[in-house]
């Protein structure tokens, strides 16, 4: 428009013809567009151009054909505009859009319950000890670094009857938590276990030390917080009375604070309306004896 107006052609007539309107064209013209924009957009298109006449080349074969079309630019230019549009070779990998995707799980859902209207919902109840379990991985911040919490409850009595803590988010961890609890609670055959799909709990250590013990694995959906709302309503507490209260300097200082919250308060302070007012070692040594005398 503005070549037009400088060959004697009125806005006013470009503006009708082009069907625009006049306003955002001397807007414009007060505060035109910056070069570097200009260029970036040139470069886009040209990167564009390359990747839908060749997707499987990467950003550094796309600004090569780039330069070749008249737009050079540095290969992180080039990375850059690529990862920003989503631009990723045919053999390649995309960008996550939301962190990794979840793995398939290695194990059925035994703790869903499909109601009468279709819906299906979760019960995390059992009849005793060492019958269903269930475990999640929680993590925490310090000032040298993230600590990790992997936690197993029996929702018989809600107590956590293994756990393991580390500064790394591995297999191992989840292992370690099994294992705890096996030691603990003794022949676990036939207890079923259900977490979340999380790549420790998917893992071949995980399901081999689930199969040395007899333990049954459960897993549930993708993306869906109440599949283990039981194990999420403990890390919860675990935020409120032990994360919240202070800033961790070190991980051996909160490593010390979660050992003692969960042995000292949780078990053996902290009365559970589920449990009749009683806490998770006293429903155990007062309701178990009283079953097996039955």
């Amino acid at each position: 428009m503005r070549e037009l107006a400088a060959d004697g052609i009125p806005v006013a007539v470009s503006c009708r013809v082009l069907k625009l309107s006049r306003q955002p064209y001397y807007r414009w013209l007060a505060a035109p567009i910056p070069e570097a924009v200009v260029i970036e957009a040139y470069r886009a298109d040209a990167l564009f151009d390359a990747h839908r006449d060749d997707p499987e080349f990467g950003y550094r074969y796309l600004a090569d054909e780039a330069e070749a079309a008249g737009q050079p630019m540095a290969a992180r230019t080039a990375w850059r505009l690529c990862s920003a549009n989503d631009w990723f070779s045919a053999f390649g990998k995309g960008r996550a859009k939301n962190g990794k995707k979840p793995g398939p799980p290695v194990h059925d859902d035994l703790c869903a319950v499909v109601d009468a209207d279709g819906r299906t919902r979760h019960e995390f109840r059992a009849d005793g000890p060492n019958q269903l379990w269930l475990t999640d991985i929680s993590e925490h911040h310090t000032n040298e670094g993230k600590l990790y919490l992997c936690a197993v409850k029996d929702a018989y009595s809600s107590r956590i009857v293994g756990y393991s803590i580390s500064s790394r988010m591995k297999a191992r961890l989840a292992v370690d938590a099994l294992e705890m609890a096996v030691t603990r609670r003794g022949d676990v055959a036939g207890c079923v276990t259900h977490s979340d799909r999380g790549s420790q709990f998917r893992s071949k250590k995980f399901t081999r030390a689930l199969a040395c013990h007899g333990i049954i694995g459960s897993m549930g959906r993708v993306g869906a917080a109440g599949d283990d709302a039981a194990m999420e309503s403990f890390f919860a507490l675990l935020q409120k009375n032990v994360l919240d209260r202070r800033r961790w300097v070190t991980r051996d200082q909160l490593r010390i604070a979660i050992v003692t919250w969960i042995e000292r308060t949780y078990h053996r302070r902290r009365r559970q309306a589920r449990l009749g007012r009683l806490t998770p070692v006293e429903y155990e040594a007062i309701i178990e004896p009283a079953a097996l005398a039955a």
